[in-house]
């Protein structure tokens, strides 16, 4: 397994860094290239879900199966979901509804935009686990106590300088992956059943690009899917991946 941290985040600092998609694509391009790899399994989290998916589309070929993991692939319908999820639990909290409202007046196609959705989620718990497992607590104990988690810097200006450099901000990649299908890459679909930033017709219509056999939905189980339940995440990418 080869896992790398964005050019320009975590420890792959960058001061030039672009943040772009076609950067992104670059940067997997020189993985390949430095470990003479012809193909590989792509396997994208969240955001990487994203650039997962549109360099599987560009580059086919190298690629023998791609796995979303909580990723995104409808982008104002996760935005639209946050909001309403939130209009409906707080429709006699006026100052709550002021906030949210703030933020749906944004520019769509803002980083503003997607941060204020993304705040609103994060304060909500729209990304934690409903019932933390001894295993899930130990594993993201272990992670703020060693070296990665001090090393692992989040860059605030990158969200800033994608939507400044990138005009693919705010995308739906559905069809694309039924085209990546037809082409013959196997796609494989991963996702906790309690991340509140998906509907359940946002994850209906992708399970019905896949299908049955390479979707799973994993129970008490939020965006940080390999965390909250890493056993039975593993354990089902072992059997699709074997």
């Amino acid at each position: 397994m080869i896992a790398y941290d964005r050019r320009g985040e975590g420890r792959s600092a960058d001061p030039n860094a672009k943040f772009t998609y076609e950067e992104a694509f670059q940067d997997l391009n020189s993985i390949y290239s430095k470990y003479h790899l012809k193909k590989a399994v792509i396997l994208g989290h969240s955001f990487g879900g994203l650039v997962a998916t549109l360099y599987t589309h560009k580059y086919p070929k190298n690629v023998s199966g791609l796995v979303l993991a909580g990723a995104l692939f409808s982008q104002q319908e996760t935005y639209d979901h946050i909001l309403n999820t939130l209009k409906k639990k707080y429709s006699n909290d006026s100052e709550q509804l002021k906030k949210i409202s703030i933020v749906e007046n944004l520019n769509k196609n803002s980083a503003a935009y997607r941060k204020g959705c993304y705040d609103l989620a994060g304060e909500n718990g729209f990304f934690k686990m409903p019932n933390p497992t001894a295993e899930s607590k130990k594993l993201y104990s272990d992670y703020e106590a060693g070296e990665f988690y001090k090393t692992n810097i989040r860059n605030k200006n990158a969200p800033l300088l994608f939507y400044q450099n990138e005009k693919q901000n705010n995308i739906d990649t559905r069809a694309i992956l039924k085209k990546i299908k037809s082409a013959g890459v196997p796609i494989y679909e991963i996702y906790g059943k309690d991340d509140g930033i998906f509907s359940s017709a946002q994850i209906n219509s992708l399970k019905a690009i896949t299908g049955e056999n390479h979707f799973a939905f994993l129970d008490n189980c939020s965006h940080y899917l390999f965390v909250d339940q890493q056993t039975a995440f593993l354990s089902k990418l072992k059997n699709w991946l074997k």
